[in-house]
């Protein structure tokens, strides 16, 4: 089951989806694991504070990809590549995006863990 929600980047409300899909759009797309990337991007910010942060030049393209996979699961008319898609805003602050998409990812993974429960109780009767 998918999860979606409009998150708010530089005043454009932009719809970003989780699912089981993401992994391996992300992973066609970049030929990269999301799974490791989000958690060295969620090392890297450490605290979600600028001063706490240890963010380089390849996190927050991590950032940038992994936001952009997400939309574009969410809305199909998104231009076809990450540089085309962030041409459309001005400069915003990882610190207020990443802990949203974060948690929308938290909460595809808990309804996934969640499914694979329900499914074992119903083959073990």
């Amino acid at each position: 089951m998918a999860i979606q929600k409009n998150i708010t980047i530089d005043g454009i409300d932009v719809p970003f989806k989780a699912s089981a899909a993401v992994p391996r759009l992300y992973r066609l797309k970049f030929r990269r694991d999301i799974y490791q990337d989000f958690a060295a991007l969620q090392k890297s910010v450490g605290e979600n504070t600028e001063e706490s942060s240890a963010l380089d030049i390849e996190s927050l393209e991590v950032f940038e990809n992994i936001a952009y996979i997400m939309a574009k699961h969410a809305d199909a008319a998104i231009p076809a590549s990450p540089d085309e898609w962030l041409e459309q805003f001005n400069t915003f602050s990882i610190y207020e995006i990443l802990p949203q998409l974060i948690d929308l990812w938290g909460l595809n993974v808990e309804t996934q863990v969640q499914s694979k429960k329900n499914i074992a109780r119903l083959t073990d009767r």
